[in-house]
């Protein structure tokens, strides 16, 4: 009987074991070994980054769907800094409540195939500054033109895919999750226009880190014990099928940057998983995953008067684009 009892508490361990290691392995989608590191790294300045957060937040507040000419006058900037590195520069207008409200779109690389998309919204949170939420995301998407705009340069070697860059508009409530977002209506016309795109990329919140003790928190108290409590890394968060493309989007960006890259593959009914523009990709079945620097697991300042520029770390910001410019060249 003892015997028979010791058999069934040790196959019961081992099977808890079994369990919690096939958990961690798909949620956290782990790298064995050292990441090699990429060659030519490029660069991101800090001093940049910071000038259009800061003219994101000054020169367009209010920014949200309430303020329709702050909206307009915010794409007609992105769009002539996005002009600054590319010819291939448009509108994807669509009308809310009869006012016009603007996608902005810049495309790099041939102008045929399959296409990587990279997008950012630009509205912010009602009258918040929304510097962190979504300035970061927006001047990412700007310094990526530049940066790709100096390959397209290069005689002896150019970009093997189409990367289109989109600056979205009303991702925020009241909107989000609604047909009414900028990234529902792009999603649905690269659907309907039979698009083959390879990954699409959400760049939201790219400017808060914390080391300090107990800075990150999650979702889900079990992620307690696998995550660090330090918010001074950079996120990617997948769909709880797509470990291939969340392991392969972290070793790229591990190869480029020296900050630590951590992922999570879980169902979008853990909070925060969809909670952004990625999520309308999803939506018409294509595959997509959000950097993010976790919002409000980790900044306090979430949709607040004091989500402002001098909270952000432009030099981390940096480092983060240099993670995501080698994933958009590489993938």
């Amino acid at each position: 009987m003892w015997v028979k009892l010791r058999r069934f508490l040790l196959l019961l361990v081992s099977l808890l074991l079994v369990f919690v290691f096939t958990l961690w392995y798909i949620l956290m989608q782990p790298v064995f070994g050292p990441v090699s590191k990429a060659e030519n790294i490029e660069t991101f300045n800090p001093a940049q980054l910071k000038n259009t957060v800061t003219t994101l937040v000054n020169d367009f507040f209010p920014r949200d769907g309430l303020h329709p000419e702050n909206m307009k006058r915010c794409a007609d900037y992105i769009k002539t800094e996005f002009s600054k590195s590319s010819p291939r520069v448009s509108y994807q207008g669509y009308v809310i409540n009869q006012q016009t409200y603007r996608n902005v779109i810049a495309s790099f690389g041939p102008e045929e195939g399959k296409r990587i998309i990279v997008g950012a919204h630009y509205d912010s949170a009602g009258s918040t500054p929304g510097a962190d939420d979504n300035a970061s995301g927006v001047a990412g998407l700007i310094a990526l033109a530049e940066k790709l705009a100096s390959v397209e340069r290069l005689k002896d070697k150019k970009l093997s895919t189409r990367i289109d860059l989109v600056a979205y508009a009303l991702e925020e409530p009241p909107y989000f999750k609604t047909d009414q977002m900028g990234s529902a209506w792009h999603a649905f016309k690269m659907r309907e226009e039979k698009v083959d795109i390879k990954l699409m990329i959400s760049l939201e919140m790219l400017g808060y880190f914390s080391d300090q003790a107990e800075s990150q928190q999650y979702p889900v108290p079990l992620l307690e014990w696998l995550y660090p409590d330090k918010g001074n890394y950079i996120a990617v968060v997948g769909l709880i099928h797509q470990g291939g493309i969340i392991k392969q989007a972290k070793t790229l960006m591990q190869a480029a940057t020296s900050m630590d890259v951590y992922s999570i593959n879980a169902p979008r009914m853990i909070p925060g998983i969809d909670f952004s523009d990625h999520l309308n990709y999803w939506n018409e079945g294509y595959p997509a995953i959000m950097i993010t620097d976790t919002a409000f697991f980790r900044n306090h300042a979430y949709h607040t008067a004091d989500d402002t520029p001098e909270k952000l770390n432009y030099e981390k910001m940096a480092d983060v684009l240099s993670g995501v410019f080698n994933l958009i060249i590489q993938y």
